[in-house]
Protein backbone atom coordinates (compact mmCIF):
# COMPACT_ATOMS: atom_id res chain seq x y z
CA UNK A 1 0.00 0.00 0.00
CA UNK A 2 3.17 2.42 0.62
CA UNK A 3 3.08 3.28 -3.39
CA UNK A 4 -0.55 3.21 -3.45
CA UNK A 5 -1.23 7.00 -5.23
CA UNK A 6 -3.79 9.08 -2.78
CA UNK A 7 -6.83 10.08 -3.97
CA UNK A 8 -7.16 13.42 -5.80
CA UNK A 9 -4.56 15.65 -7.19
CA UNK A 10 -5.27 18.49 -4.31
CA UNK A 11 -1.88 19.69 -3.11
CA UNK A 12 0.29 21.78 -0.83
CA UNK A 13 1.98 24.78 -2.55
CA UNK A 14 4.66 26.18 -1.53
CA UNK A 15 4.63 30.22 -1.96
CA UNK A 16 7.98 32.65 -1.55
CA UNK A 17 7.01 36.22 -0.98
CA UNK A 18 9.08 39.10 -2.05
CA UNK A 19 10.36 39.76 1.24
CA UNK A 20 11.47 36.21 1.37
CA UNK A 21 8.64 34.67 3.62
CA UNK A 22 7.26 31.38 2.87
CA UNK A 23 3.70 31.02 3.05
CA UNK A 24 1.44 27.67 2.03
CA UNK A 25 -1.57 27.26 0.32
CA UNK A 26 -3.66 24.34 -1.21
CA UNK A 27 -4.38 24.38 -5.06
CA UNK A 28 -6.73 22.37 -7.16
CA UNK A 29 -5.72 19.87 -10.01
CA UNK A 30 -5.41 22.26 -12.70
CA UNK A 31 -3.37 24.52 -10.83
CA UNK A 32 -6.03 27.27 -9.01
CA UNK A 33 -6.05 28.15 -5.98
CA UNK A 34 -8.59 26.05 -3.46
CA UNK A 35 -10.58 29.56 -2.32
CA UNK A 36 -11.72 28.79 1.24
CA UNK A 37 -8.75 26.64 2.26
CA UNK A 38 -6.41 29.40 0.82
CA UNK A 39 -8.36 32.18 2.76
CA UNK A 40 -8.06 30.55 5.88
CA UNK A 41 -4.54 29.95 5.76
CA UNK A 42 -3.73 33.49 4.90
CA UNK A 43 -5.00 34.05 8.13
CA UNK A 44 -2.84 31.67 10.00
CA UNK A 45 0.90 33.10 11.64
CA UNK A 46 3.63 31.60 10.26
CA UNK A 47 4.59 27.92 10.57
CA UNK A 48 1.13 27.16 11.44
CA UNK A 49 0.40 27.91 7.57
CA UNK A 50 2.35 25.14 6.68
CA UNK A 51 1.47 22.48 9.67
CA UNK A 52 -2.18 23.44 8.91
CA UNK A 53 -1.87 23.33 5.38
CA UNK A 54 -0.68 19.78 5.32
CA UNK A 55 -2.96 18.79 7.99
CA UNK A 56 -6.27 20.03 5.92
CA UNK A 57 -5.05 18.62 2.94
CA UNK A 58 -5.32 15.81 4.13
CA UNK A 59 -8.57 15.92 5.23
CA UNK A 60 -9.70 17.26 2.18
CA UNK A 61 -8.39 14.18 0.06
CA UNK A 62 -10.72 12.39 2.67
CA UNK A 63 -14.14 14.20 2.27
CA UNK A 64 -13.67 13.73 -1.54
CA UNK A 65 -13.00 10.10 -0.86
CA UNK A 66 -16.27 10.10 0.92
CA UNK A 67 -18.12 12.18 -1.28
CA UNK A 68 -18.66 14.89 1.00
CA UNK A 69 -18.25 18.53 0.78
CA UNK A 70 -17.54 21.38 2.76
CA UNK A 71 -21.18 22.40 3.05
CA UNK A 72 -22.19 19.13 3.47
CA UNK A 73 -19.95 17.57 6.01
CA UNK A 74 -21.35 17.20 9.30
CA UNK A 75 -20.06 17.13 13.37
CA UNK A 76 -19.96 12.84 12.78
CA UNK A 77 -18.46 12.80 9.66
CA UNK A 78 -15.10 14.59 11.44
CA UNK A 79 -15.43 12.36 14.29
CA UNK A 80 -15.47 9.41 11.79
CA UNK A 81 -12.62 11.31 10.53
CA UNK A 82 -10.54 11.91 13.89
CA UNK A 83 -11.38 8.34 14.20
CA UNK A 84 -9.92 7.22 10.90
CA UNK A 85 -6.41 8.92 11.06
CA UNK A 86 -5.28 7.37 14.57
CA UNK A 87 -6.36 4.15 13.88
CA UNK A 88 -3.51 1.74 14.64
CA UNK A 89 -5.43 -0.50 12.41
CA UNK A 90 -6.18 0.44 8.80
CA UNK A 91 -7.86 -2.35 7.38
CA UNK A 92 -7.58 -4.59 4.34
CA UNK A 93 -7.43 -1.62 1.97
CA UNK A 94 -5.24 0.74 3.86
CA UNK A 95 -6.14 4.20 4.03
CA UNK A 96 -6.57 4.91 0.11
CA UNK A 97 -7.05 9.21 0.79
CA UNK A 98 -3.70 8.89 2.42
CA UNK A 99 -1.48 6.54 0.10
CA UNK A 100 -0.89 4.06 3.03
CA UNK A 101 1.17 6.57 5.51
CA UNK A 102 1.28 5.99 9.56
CA UNK A 103 -1.73 6.83 11.46
CA UNK A 104 -1.19 10.24 13.10
CA UNK A 105 0.55 9.57 16.68
CA UNK A 106 -0.84 10.84 20.05
CA UNK A 107 1.09 14.58 19.18
CA UNK A 108 -0.71 14.89 16.12
CA UNK A 109 -3.77 14.60 16.47
CA UNK A 110 -4.46 17.28 19.14
CA UNK A 111 -3.17 19.69 16.05
CA UNK A 112 -5.03 18.52 14.06
CA UNK A 113 -8.07 18.66 16.00
CA UNK A 114 -7.36 22.49 16.42
CA UNK A 115 -6.88 22.77 12.74
CA UNK A 116 -10.14 21.17 11.88
CA UNK A 117 -11.96 23.28 14.91
CA UNK A 118 -10.12 26.86 13.32
CA UNK A 119 -11.11 26.19 9.42
CA UNK A 120 -15.06 25.21 10.37
CA UNK A 121 -15.14 28.08 12.87
CA UNK A 122 -14.08 30.50 10.09
CA UNK A 123 -16.08 28.51 7.22
CA UNK A 124 -18.83 29.65 9.30
CA UNK A 125 -18.10 33.20 9.75
CA UNK A 126 -17.87 33.24 5.73
CA UNK A 127 -21.38 31.24 5.16
CA UNK A 128 -23.02 33.38 7.38
CA UNK A 129 -23.01 30.67 10.39
CA UNK A 130 -23.02 26.82 9.83
CA UNK A 131 -24.58 23.88 12.08
CA UNK A 132 -21.38 22.00 12.21
CA UNK A 133 -19.62 25.40 13.08
CA UNK A 134 -22.35 25.77 16.17
CA UNK A 135 -21.38 22.18 17.20
CA UNK A 136 -17.62 23.33 17.51
CA UNK A 137 -18.39 26.05 20.02
CA UNK A 138 -18.26 24.31 23.33
CA UNK A 139 -16.54 25.72 26.46
CA UNK A 140 -15.03 23.92 29.45
CA UNK A 141 -14.64 25.21 33.21
CA UNK A 142 -11.02 26.83 34.11
CA UNK A 143 -8.19 24.71 35.53
CA UNK A 144 -5.80 26.14 37.90
CA UNK A 145 -3.05 26.32 34.68
CA UNK A 146 -5.73 28.38 33.02
CA UNK A 147 -5.79 30.96 35.82
CA UNK A 148 -2.16 31.20 36.41
CA UNK A 149 -1.80 32.17 32.75
CA UNK A 150 -4.56 34.45 32.31
CA UNK A 151 -4.56 38.21 33.48
CA UNK A 152 -7.10 38.43 36.23
CA UNK A 153 -7.83 34.78 36.03
CA UNK A 154 -9.96 35.01 38.89
CA UNK A 155 -12.20 35.90 37.07
CA UNK A 156 -12.67 33.25 34.35
CA UNK A 157 -15.55 31.62 34.33
CA UNK A 158 -15.17 29.39 31.11
CA UNK A 159 -12.43 28.75 28.32
CA UNK A 160 -13.20 27.16 24.92
CA UNK A 161 -13.10 23.38 24.56
CA UNK A 162 -12.56 21.57 21.35
CA UNK A 163 -15.10 18.51 21.09
CA UNK A 164 -12.75 16.74 18.84
CA UNK A 165 -9.53 16.98 20.47
CA UNK A 166 -8.29 13.19 21.75
CA UNK A 167 -8.82 12.21 25.85
CA UNK A 168 -5.25 14.10 26.77
CA UNK A 169 -2.61 11.56 27.48
CA UNK A 170 -0.18 12.75 30.43
CA UNK A 171 3.49 11.75 29.61
CA UNK A 172 5.42 11.42 32.61
CA UNK A 173 8.35 9.33 31.23
CA UNK A 174 10.17 11.22 28.15
CA UNK A 175 12.15 9.36 25.67
CA UNK A 176 15.81 9.70 26.66
CA UNK A 177 19.08 9.98 24.39
CA UNK A 178 20.85 6.11 25.08
CA UNK A 179 23.35 6.07 27.59
CA UNK A 180 26.38 7.42 26.80
CA UNK A 181 25.60 8.63 23.39
CA UNK A 182 26.43 12.91 24.02
CA UNK A 183 30.36 11.32 25.18
CA UNK A 184 30.39 8.20 22.46
CA UNK A 185 29.18 10.55 19.27
CA UNK A 186 31.92 13.59 20.33
CA UNK A 187 34.09 11.60 20.42
CA UNK A 188 33.70 9.47 16.79
CA UNK A 189 32.22 12.12 15.01
CA UNK A 190 34.97 13.26 12.11
CA UNK A 191 33.24 16.57 11.12
CA UNK A 192 33.74 19.50 14.12
CA UNK A 193 30.25 20.78 12.99
CA UNK A 194 28.60 17.52 13.66
CA UNK A 195 30.40 17.65 17.23
CA UNK A 196 29.03 21.08 17.55
CA UNK A 197 25.32 19.95 16.83
CA UNK A 198 25.57 17.10 19.53
CA UNK A 199 27.27 19.52 22.05
CA UNK A 200 24.85 22.34 21.55
CA UNK A 201 22.24 19.92 21.70
CA UNK A 202 23.22 18.49 24.48
CA UNK A 203 24.26 21.47 27.32
CA UNK A 204 21.94 23.87 25.64
CA UNK A 205 18.66 22.24 25.07
CA UNK A 206 17.69 23.19 21.39
CA UNK A 207 15.20 22.23 19.48
CA UNK A 208 16.60 21.14 16.24
CA UNK A 209 14.39 24.49 14.63
CA UNK A 210 16.28 26.78 16.89
CA UNK A 211 19.95 25.64 16.35
CA UNK A 212 19.59 24.98 12.60
CA UNK A 213 18.30 28.58 12.32
CA UNK A 214 21.08 30.44 14.25
CA UNK A 215 22.66 33.01 12.60
CA UNK A 216 26.49 34.29 14.00
CA UNK A 217 25.06 37.33 14.33
CA UNK A 218 22.59 35.67 17.33
CA UNK A 219 26.03 34.42 18.91
CA UNK A 220 27.50 36.35 22.11
CA UNK A 221 30.11 33.89 23.28
CA UNK A 222 31.49 36.19 25.72
CA UNK A 223 31.14 38.05 28.90
CA UNK A 224 29.29 41.21 29.27
CA UNK A 225 28.27 41.26 25.22
CA UNK A 226 27.21 44.47 24.31
CA UNK A 227 23.55 43.28 24.33
CA UNK A 228 23.56 44.08 27.96
CA UNK A 229 20.50 41.30 28.42
CA UNK A 230 22.97 38.20 30.16
CA UNK A 231 26.42 38.76 31.59
CA UNK A 232 27.24 35.43 30.76
CA UNK A 233 28.07 33.87 27.04
CA UNK A 234 24.91 33.17 25.83
CA UNK A 235 22.65 32.91 22.20
CA UNK A 236 19.65 34.88 21.23
CA UNK A 237 17.03 32.35 19.21
CA UNK A 238 15.51 34.52 16.70
CA UNK A 239 12.04 33.46 15.03
CA UNK A 240 12.85 34.18 11.56
CA UNK A 241 10.71 33.27 8.27
CA UNK A 242 12.84 33.96 5.58
CA UNK A 243 15.93 31.17 6.93
CA UNK A 244 17.14 29.38 3.46
CA UNK A 245 17.24 26.14 4.98
CA UNK A 246 13.84 27.13 6.40
CA UNK A 247 14.55 26.33 10.04
CA UNK A 248 12.53 28.28 12.37
CA UNK A 249 12.59 28.89 15.90
CA UNK A 250 9.09 27.37 18.09
CA UNK A 251 8.73 30.21 20.43
CA UNK A 252 8.37 33.65 18.60
CA UNK A 253 9.90 36.30 21.21
CA UNK A 254 10.35 39.92 19.64
CA UNK A 255 13.49 40.93 18.82
CA UNK A 256 15.74 43.55 16.92
CA UNK A 257 19.06 44.62 15.42
CA UNK A 258 20.53 48.03 16.72
CA UNK A 259 23.67 49.17 15.86
CA UNK A 260 24.38 45.43 14.94
CA UNK A 261 23.85 44.31 17.94
CA UNK A 262 21.06 40.87 18.00
CA UNK A 263 18.84 42.29 21.10
CA UNK A 264 15.45 39.72 22.26
CA UNK A 265 14.30 36.90 20.89
CA UNK A 266 14.48 33.77 23.55
CA UNK A 267 18.16 34.06 25.83
CA UNK A 268 19.85 30.57 26.11
CA UNK A 269 22.79 30.47 28.37
CA UNK A 270 26.21 29.04 26.46
CA UNK A 271 28.38 25.96 28.38
CA UNK A 272 32.29 26.15 28.20
CA UNK A 273 31.84 23.09 25.99
CA UNK A 274 29.43 24.34 23.42
CA UNK A 275 31.59 27.71 23.00
CA UNK A 276 35.01 25.24 22.34
CA UNK A 277 33.41 23.30 20.00
CA UNK A 278 32.18 26.60 18.12
CA UNK A 279 35.54 28.39 17.93
CA UNK A 280 36.84 24.22 16.71
CA UNK A 281 34.41 24.48 13.81
CA UNK A 282 34.48 28.64 12.94
CA UNK A 283 38.68 27.69 12.80
CA UNK A 284 38.75 24.22 10.81
CA UNK A 285 35.37 23.98 9.18
CA UNK A 286 33.19 27.34 8.39
CA UNK A 287 33.94 28.57 4.92
CA UNK A 288 35.00 32.27 4.64
CA UNK A 289 32.85 33.35 1.59
CA UNK A 290 29.43 32.55 3.55
CA UNK A 291 27.22 35.24 2.69
CA UNK A 292 24.57 34.37 4.70
CA UNK A 293 25.44 34.03 7.57
CA UNK A 294 24.16 31.12 9.43
CA UNK A 295 25.90 29.30 11.78
CA UNK A 296 25.25 25.71 10.47
CA UNK A 297 26.57 24.96 6.83
CA UNK A 298 26.90 21.99 4.76
CA UNK A 299 30.36 20.40 4.24
CA UNK A 300 30.13 18.19 0.95
CA UNK A 301 28.10 17.95 -2.06
CA UNK A 302 26.85 20.61 -4.59
CA UNK A 303 25.28 22.63 -1.47
CA UNK A 304 28.46 23.09 0.36
CA UNK A 305 28.76 25.97 2.04
CA UNK A 306 24.97 26.29 2.06
CA UNK A 307 23.26 26.77 5.51
CA UNK A 308 22.62 23.13 6.87
CA UNK A 309 18.93 21.96 7.18
CA UNK A 310 17.24 20.44 10.03
CA UNK A 311 16.41 17.06 7.78
CA UNK A 312 20.76 17.11 7.07
CA UNK A 313 20.78 17.16 11.24
CA UNK A 314 18.31 14.66 11.90
CA UNK A 315 20.07 11.93 9.64
CA UNK A 316 23.69 12.67 10.65
CA UNK A 317 22.43 11.52 14.24
CA UNK A 318 20.37 8.95 12.84
CA UNK A 319 23.29 7.50 10.96
CA UNK A 320 26.05 8.06 13.71
CA UNK A 321 23.66 6.03 16.08
CA UNK A 322 23.22 3.10 14.16
CA UNK A 323 26.81 3.35 13.44
CA UNK A 324 27.88 3.43 17.19
CA UNK A 325 25.10 0.23 17.75
CA UNK A 326 23.54 2.86 19.77
CA UNK A 327 20.05 2.66 17.75
CA UNK A 328 18.39 5.49 16.31
CA UNK A 329 19.08 9.04 17.57
CA UNK A 330 16.67 12.30 17.69
CA UNK A 331 18.02 15.42 18.07
CA UNK A 332 15.07 15.88 20.65
CA UNK A 333 16.29 13.00 22.81
CA UNK A 334 18.98 15.38 24.08
CA UNK A 335 16.46 18.52 24.69
CA UNK A 336 14.52 15.66 27.05
CA UNK A 337 18.19 14.34 28.67
CA UNK A 338 19.19 18.33 28.98
CA UNK A 339 15.88 19.47 30.62
CA UNK A 340 15.73 16.17 32.76
CA UNK A 341 19.41 16.83 34.24
CA UNK A 342 18.13 20.44 34.96
CA UNK A 343 15.64 19.30 37.21
CA UNK A 344 18.08 17.18 38.90
CA UNK A 345 20.62 19.42 39.70
CA UNK A 346 18.03 22.61 41.13
CA UNK A 347 16.25 20.17 43.18
CA UNK A 348 13.19 19.48 40.64
CA UNK A 349 12.88 23.27 40.59
CA UNK A 350 10.55 23.29 37.26
CA UNK A 351 11.02 27.52 36.86
CA UNK A 352 14.35 27.00 36.37
CA UNK A 353 13.82 24.00 33.96
CA UNK A 354 11.76 26.93 32.32
CA UNK A 355 14.61 29.37 31.59
CA UNK A 356 16.81 27.04 31.00
CA UNK A 357 15.54 25.39 28.41
CA UNK A 358 13.13 28.35 26.62
CA UNK A 359 9.97 26.29 27.97
CA UNK A 360 6.63 28.27 27.21
CA UNK A 361 5.49 27.72 31.39
CA UNK A 362 6.88 26.01 33.87
CA UNK A 363 3.43 24.15 34.34
CA UNK A 364 4.35 22.10 31.34
CA UNK A 365 7.89 21.32 32.43
CA UNK A 366 6.14 19.93 36.12
CA UNK A 367 3.73 17.98 33.91
CA UNK A 368 6.16 15.98 31.65
CA UNK A 369 9.26 16.34 33.95
CA UNK A 370 8.66 17.05 37.54
CA UNK A 371 7.65 14.21 39.12
CA UNK A 372 9.38 14.32 42.74
CA UNK A 373 10.68 10.54 43.05
CA UNK A 374 12.73 11.29 40.05
CA UNK A 375 14.25 14.71 40.99
CA UNK A 376 13.85 15.36 44.44
CA UNK A 377 17.28 14.43 46.96
CA UNK A 378 14.94 15.00 50.08
CA UNK A 379 12.57 12.48 48.39
CA UNK A 380 15.66 9.65 47.93
CA UNK A 381 16.76 10.63 51.38
CA UNK A 382 13.69 10.37 53.38
CA UNK A 383 13.17 6.62 51.24
CA UNK A 384 16.72 5.27 52.27
CA UNK A 385 15.85 6.51 55.91
CA UNK A 386 12.55 4.28 55.82
CA UNK A 387 14.42 1.37 54.36
CA UNK A 388 17.64 1.27 56.67
CA UNK A 389 14.54 1.64 59.92
CA UNK A 390 12.80 -1.64 58.01
CA UNK A 391 16.07 -3.86 58.31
Amino acid sequence: MAGRPVVGDIRVQEVTRRDGRRTYTIVLPAGEVYGMPDRFLRHCGGGTDRTYAYLLVDHLRWLEFEGLSLATVTFPDLQRYMAAVGAEFSGPYGRPWRGGRRPYGPSTLPTLAACLKAFYLYLGTQAGGTDLAEALKGHRLPTQADRRRMFLGHALRQMPANPLAPARVRRRHPKMPPEGARRRLVETLPAARDRLAVTWLADGGFRVGELCGLHLIDLHLRDDADCGECRSPHVHICHRESNPNRARAKIKHPWDIEAGTVRGGQIRRASPAMIHAYFEYVTSEYPSGASHGMLLVQLHGPGRGQPWAAAGLRGMLRRAGLREDLGRIWPHQFRHGFTTNVLDESGGNPVIARDAGGWASAAMVDQVYGHADAHDPAFAAALSRVWDEQR
